[in-house]
Formats: C-alpha cells, sequence, structure tokens
C-alpha cells in the first residue's frame, strides 16, 4: 500500500519513524542527482557526526564499613595493629555518550585537492529543530559557514513539529505565503538577498525544484515528490504504522485531522 496522502505523511514525523525516514530520503535525493549532474559533478553523502553527552544521576555505590573487632585487629604475634581508615565512597554520576550521524548530500566539481563543494542539500532532522541539542548548534554553525562561503544552500524542512530553522527568516515567509506545514528553502551563494520558497500545506504534493550549479552550468531537476515515493516504498512503513489507530505527532488541527480520516478510510 503506498501512503494516503498526496505529499508528505504526517506520521513519519513520529520520533521513532523519522530518523530512518531522514537517512533513506537523503540517500534517494543523491541518487536522483546523480543521475542528471553533467561533468565533471557529482554527488556524495557526506556526514555530520557528534557525541551526543546528557548526565543521568544513578546513585551512590555504598558499602557500609563496620569497626573491626580487637581480635581482628590483633596481630598474628600478639601486637596490635593499626586499622585502615575507612575510604569515602563517591557518587557515582554516569554520563552516556550517544553517537550521532546525520547524512546530507554534497555536490562536488574536481577531483582531489582541486575538488570545490559546490551545493550542500539538508533534510533538517528533529535534533535540528530542537533548542539545546548539540546537533542543533553544529547545524547551525555550518549553515551559516555555507551562507557565508562559495556554497549554494537547500534546505528542506519536512517537520511540522521544532523550532523554525532554516536560514529564510520566518516572519518575512509567512508574510508572503501565509500558512504552510512544511518547506523547501534554496539559497545562492551569488545572490545573497534571496531565497528561492517552495512552501506546501499537508493537502499538497511535494514540489519539484531546481538545484543550482556554478554559473553559467543551468540547474538540476529534483522532483521531491518522486524522492519520497521511492523512500516510502523501500521502507518499513506500510508495516510500521497503523493508520487508524495511531496518531501522528505532532497531532493535526481538527480539520486536518478529519481530512486525513478520509483518507486513509478510502485507502484501507
Amino acid at each position: 500500500m503506498p501512503s494516503p496522502f498526496p505529499g508528505m505523511d504526517p506520521y513519519l514525523e513520529h520520533p521513532d519513524i523519522f530518523p530512518d525516514f531522514h537517512d533513506r530520503f537523503v540517500t534517494y535525493v543523491s541518487d536522483a542527482i546523480q543521475l542528471q549532474l553533467p561533468e565533471p559533478y557529482y554527488a556524495a553523502l557526506g556526514r555530520r557526526a557528534w557525541i551526543e553527552v546528557s548526565e543521568r544521576f544513578v546513585g551512590p555505590d555504598v558499602d557500609v564499613l563496620t569497626p573491626r573487632s580487637p581480635q581482628e585487629v590483633q596481630g598474628e604475634s600478639g601486637g596490635v595493629a593499626v586499622a585502615a581508615r575507612p575510604a569515602t565512597q563517591p557518587l557515582v554520576i554516569h554520563v552516556p555518550h550517544d553517537e550521532r550521524v546525520e547524512p546530507l548530500v554534497e555536490i562536488y566539481m574536481g577531483r582531489g585537492s582541486d575538488r570545490r563543494l559546490v551545493t550542500a542539500i539538508e533534510l533538517l532532522s528533529l535534533t535540528n529543530k530542537t533548542p539545546g541539542e548539540h546537533g542543533r548548534d553544529l547545524y547551525l554553525r555550518k549553515q551559516q559557514e555555507n551562507l557565508q562561503g562559495k556554497v549554494h544552500l537547500i534546505e528542506i524542512d519536512l517537520l511540522r513539529g521544532g523550532r523554525h530553522t532554516t536560514a529564510v527568516p520566518r516572519d518575512r515567509l509567512e508574510a508572503k505565503t501565509g500558512r504552510f506545514d512544511y518547506h523547501t528553502s534554496i539559497h545562492h551563494f551569488d545572490n545573497l538577498e534571496d531565497y528561492f520558497v517552495y512552501p506546501v500545506r499537508l493537502t499538497e504534493p511535494l514540489p519539484e525544484i531546481a538545484v543550482p550549479l556554478l554559473p553559467g552550468d543551468g540547474a538540476v531537476s529534483l522532483k521531491l515528490q518522486t524522492v519520497f515515493l521511492r523512500t516510502y516504498d523501500a521502507g518499513p512503513y506500510k508495516r510500521e504504522i497503523d493508520y487508524r489507530e495511531d496518531t501522528p505527532v505532532p497531532p493535526l488541527s481538527a480539520e486536518q485531522l478529519e481530512w486525513a480520516a478520509e483518507l486513509v478510510s478510502k485507502a484501507t
């Protein structure tokens, strides 16, 4: 069964499901672009890795030390041995280290020392949109590096929840588009002041976007809805999701919920 939704499937936004969808989607974006790139361009999967550290209190590991009896202190020769002073027991603080890796698509030109990063394509993750997460800090830092460098930046946001993260200011975007659920933002390094944005509502298919290369080389078409369909078909989601019993996270509005229920009813 294909996804019952015409565009992004809101059930895929669940924290237990989206990480798998994220990695598959990015891989298929790379595949779709690679098939169209003229030489000497090529698409590769980049990876951003970090360690997420959180402190968790475990509690004291305590041994109760009792004074030794006179017989225990007595030495073999009948002399008196000095008992060792009981050691103070420390509290044990366990600090788990969770290794995180996020893939992204990078379009390069050239080889070896002449290799140049031309375009970076990011699919925002749950971590990227969560304040206080180290992964968000790293993402925003890299975002600024790309915006200030000679790199085109494409940011795809298929998450309704979390903090606004793409480089385009949300207030300016909403002033032009009104309400939207998802969006893709494209920033050209040779056009610093403009963002080319594709806003999408839940009821709409994902757009076809233009992936920029170096000036004079045109652009490559990327059909996000086609990539989504391939990702959904290849993934476990039709078995993992019970559309009649599960609820999307974050929740839909009453109007959206009624619309979604009708779609699910027709599809199942």
